[in-house]
């Protein structure tokens, strides 16, 4: 027999021929024939027909070894190839696959699209290999707790400043939320989460990191210590204040749903922004107010339980939470201190404390006993310096240079 005509035979094959030729020799009957195939009757009408007419070879599928009616032209391979290249080079299969449909008008599967990769030596398999950890359940309801993160990298890479997505995921569902800062601290994690809020609702608990924007680093007094409490920081004490419940992950693993989060959005976000040409930290949040709808749409995934564990509350009482509050004394002529500047207070004060209430959107409040306080800022005000140098008494010069002259 010619090589060409040879073909191999798969284990499904031999089985079927194996139950075809005790059929036809009588000793299984079709029905039986079919509960062993798990084949219709129809079905194993036409194989007994086929196997009778062409023997073993008869089973055997008559595509098999023809390329499919549905292949792809080869001209259509060296244009994806080519734009890949070109536009593409460092994008994964799946994501080059959803912008060559999105932005080429070209319908091919990630599959396929990896194939040629592949053989073009255009990408590469990689392997991952993780430690072992305890698997935890995604929390039932929406909004039951969100994780987040703050992630420093180069999101616009050459073309713009370096900046830090503040980052929200919610454990149920995996719905996104994100913004831009130029800093990770506090001011930044309370405005987006002031932000979040206002889209969804308060969470009843957040599950972030030890950072110390999240957890106060400072040393517990005897006091605290015999009360078994400890210092907040200025996001925990606000969120306490709202009565979401803060946890602390001790170790970047105990938050995996938000750094796989930011592993995608590393790979994903950063192309997009390219594509568009953004360049300027604004450009960059206006374009995720039109991102995440699209992003949550091809990832969220549906809760265990239905309801909505988020609370709505007034944009009003988010502003008087999620400030930075720092205790001041009030100078005898009425004068306030803070962070370099000098305010005059105005109108008649009986407490010699004040709180000063440092809002998301850099105004300041002052407050005593519970009623806001009118202010003006001094701006002619210059900060004393403490000389550290001691001024010598004119007498001891005087002996100093009676001895040197001796």
């Amino acid at each position: 027999m010619a090589k060409e005509d040879m073909m191999t035979m798969s284990a499904r094959d031999m089985r079927r021929v194996k139950v075809i030729v005790a059929v036809l020799e009588r000793r299984v009957s079709q029905v039986r024939a079919a509960e062993m195939l798990d084949l219709s009757d129809r079905q194993v009408r036409r194989l007994v027909r086929s196997v009778r007419r062409e023997g073993d070879r008869g089973v055997i599928h008559k595509l098999r070894g023809r390329s499919s009616n549905r292949r792809l032209s080869d001209r259509v391979k060296q244009r994806v190839l080519r734009l890949y290249r070109s536009r593409y080079h460092d994008f994964g299969p799946t994501l080059a696959k959803e912008k060559l449909e999105e932005r080429d008008r070209i319908q091919i599967s990630s599959e396929t699209l990896r194939g040629w990769l592949l053989e073009a030596g255009l990408w590469a398999r990689h392997r991952k290999r993780s430690v072992h950890r305890m698997w935890r359940e995604r929390k039932e309801c929406f909004g039951e707790m969100i994780q987040m993160d703050g992630s420093h990298h180069a999101w616009l890479e050459e073309r713009g400043p370096r900046m830090v997505l503040m980052g929200y995921i919610d454990d149920a569902t995996g719905e996104a939320y994100g913004r831009f800062y130029d800093h990770e601290g506090t001011l930044p994690a309370m405005e987006s989460f002031k932000r979040y809020t206002c889209r969804y609702g308060l969470p009843i608990s957040v599950y972030v990191d030890c950072h110390t924007t999240y957890k106060s680093a400072k040393k517990l007094t005897v006091w605290e210590e015999l009360e078994g409490t400890r210092p907040l920081s200025q996001f925990e004490r606000a969120l306490h204040e709202l009565g979401v419940e803060v946890k602390h992950a001790h170790s970047p693993q105990a938050k995996g749903r938000v750094e796989r989060l930011f592993g995608v959005l590393q790979d994903r976000l950063v192309k997009e922004m390219r594509l568009r040409g953004i360049r300027t930290l604004a450009q960059a949040n206006a374009f995720l107010d039109s991102y995440w709808p699209r992003y949550n749409r091809k990832f969220r995934v549906s809760p265990r339980n239905p309801i909505n564990a988020h609370v709505r509350v007034a944009h009003s009482d988010l502003d008087r939470y999620l400030c930075i509050k720092s205790e001041r004394t009030v100078a005898k002529d009425h004068t306030l201190a803070h962070h370099g500047r000098l305010f005059q207070l105005q109108g008649t004060i009986t407490t010699r404390t004040v709180w000063v209430h440092e809002h998301t959107d850099g105004s300041l409040k002052i407050i005593a006993q519970g009623k806001n306080i009118a202010y003006r800022q001094i701006t002619d005000f210059t900060p004393k310096r403490r000389s550290h140098q001691r001024s010598i008494p004119s007498s001891w010069i005087a002996t100093s240079n009676h001895y040197s002259s001796l």
